[in-house]
């Protein structure tokens, strides 16, 4: 399935009511890649894009006050495919993935605003295929980083 197949169901998601929140640690190889999209989005699209790195905690309170109808978080995720690959998810399952860098699970995260204000959540998540300290990322990783990109400019652009 390609990207543009999997990233279908917020096509029309309205640009100024939207939040991309990218979360990732850009010293872990792979687990960088949500980083690597927001830097690939900033300036280019109509939605907010936040890169909260590997402290997305520390964010909450920033899209609670935004208030967005719409939160795609972009994420490293073991879901157990070959590197590179996407998915999208609603929160739910994301609590079962391991996430090794960040200190607070993607469903308390979304709970966590959701309790404040009435949203929705997707979570695009991208198969890494190493997370090792300092290493880059990998080339497959690199592909999909580039069409999620390319594919969110072209919704939200």
């Amino acid at each position: 399935m390609s990207v543009r197949q999997i990233l279908e169901p917020v096509k029309n998601l309205n640009a100024s009511k939207t939040v991309i929140f990218c979360i990732g640690n850009r010293l872990k190889g792979d687990d960088a890649a949500a980083c690597f999209v927001c830097d690939l989005l900033k300036g280019k699209i109509k939605a907010e894009v936040i890169d909260a790195g590997s402290v997305p905690e520390n964010f909450i309170g920033l899209i609670i006050k935004r208030a967005p109808q719409n939160v795609i978080i972009i994420d490293a995720v073991d879901f157990s495919a070959s590197a590179g690959s996407v998915k999208l998810f609603s929160p739910q399952p994301a609590e079962s993935f391991s996430i090794s860098t960040h200190s607070v699970s993607l469903k308390l995260l979304c709970d966590c605003i959701r309790s404040e204000i009435n949203c929705r959540f997707f979570l695009a998540g991208i198969q890494p295929a190493q997370t090792g300290l300092n290493n880059p990322l990998s080339a497959e990783v690199r592909t999909a980083v580039e069409k999620i990109a390319d594919e969110l400019i072209k919704i939200f652009g």
